[in-house]
């Protein structure tokens, strides 16, 4: 009988191994933490602790005092505590500089914006929302040296082969967590005062797969994107482990613990409608605000390499 979580640091003792007539051959997996365990599991995982025990106090001579550094391989019925190797698949992580190792799946509750969304669908309304979106800009940029607003589209995907995509057909623009704007760009055309924003190169515009998203509103409006920020890119920047490809929804996950819904009747669904449903709406701000959301706690931590380099340079304590 196996028990992977009965085991020592790297560095020790392969995993303990038993095989005997009396107990069945049986291997535990970590998601069966998850559940009680039956009494025949009890007993095997004592009879475990006791050959362990009697190994451990024959190698350590009659010392009193455990390893700290040993696991315990416990049951919790008995209120005893799980291996570590089991709670860390379990726990995100507590450092605010490393992405959170999530178990994939426990379940989050869902990030939503609770803000006004405000939607427009006539070229005035687009107009006037363009407007007074550049207004509460220009009031933001006096208390700050840099703007980033959260940035996304959404379009009418295609099923049949041959046939592209829909034209870009909704634009959200998220500036706080007070408001959201949802543009219906498919009827109203991008307004000038629209494109002033887009093409403003001192506004940074924050977003997943943003510079995609960039390439396709040129080719379907003729407007170019300015001062575009990758979010992916920056969480390799800003957080340590080894550099990859990160979206919305799992950053949301690592970042603060929260799930990024991404319903399909919904983001495969028909963004070319006359309007907008209220569920169509709201996933829309909602990925606008995300991005602006983890665009500015990623913006808070310092880079991973400075981090390295402080923490090398520290002396140890005597």
């Amino acid at each position: 009988m196996e028990f992977p979580g009965c085991s020592r640091n790297a560095g020790a003792s392969p995993p303990l191994s038993v095989s005997s007539s009396s107990f069945s051959s049986r291997s535990f997996s970590v998601s069966e933490f998850d559940q009680p365990f039956t009494e025949q599991q009890l007993q095997e995982i004592d009879a475990i602790e006791a050959m362990y025990q009697s190994t451990s106090g024959k190698r350590r001579r009659g010392s009193s005092t455990a390893d700290e550094n040993e696991a315990s391989c416990v049951s919790p019925n008995a209120g005893r505590r799980l291996p570590h190797s089991i709670l860390s698949l379990q726990l995100p992580y507590s450092s605010p500089l490393s992405p959170r190792r999530v178990n994939s799946k426990m379940r989050f509750p869902a990030l939503n914006f609770d803000g006004r969304i405000i939607y427009s669908t006539t070229a005035s309304e687009v107009d006037r929302a363009s407007r007074e979106l550049a207004k509460k800009i220009s009031s933001t940029r006096k208390g700050t040296d840099q703007i980033t607003i959260g940035f996304d589209i959404e379009w009418k995907p295609t099923f049949r082969r041959g046939v592209p995509p829909g034209k870009t057909a909704v634009m959200q623009l998220c500036l706080d967590n007070s408001q959201c704007h949802v543009m219906h760009i498919i009827h109203s055309g991008i307004t000038p005062s629209l494109k002033t924003l887009l093409e403003d190169d001192t506004l940074s515009k924050a977003g997943v797969g943003i510079a995609n998203d960039a390439v396709k509103v040129f080719k379907d409006y003729n407007v170019s994107i300015k001062a575009v920020s990758e979010i992916s890119d920056l969480a390799n920047q800003k957080l340590a482990g080894v550099p990859q490809k990160w979206g919305l929804g799992s950053l949301t996950k690592a970042l603060v613990s929260k799930e990024l819904q991404k319903p399909n009747k919904i983001r495969l669904g028909n963004w070319e409608v006359a309007v907008l449903s209220k569920q169509q709406l709201q996933y829309a701000a909602t990925d606008a605000f995300a991005s602006w959301y983890l665009h500015e706690i990623l913006k808070g931590f310092p880079h991973a390499q400075k981090v390295e380099d402080s923490e090398r340079d520290m002396e140890p304590i005597a």
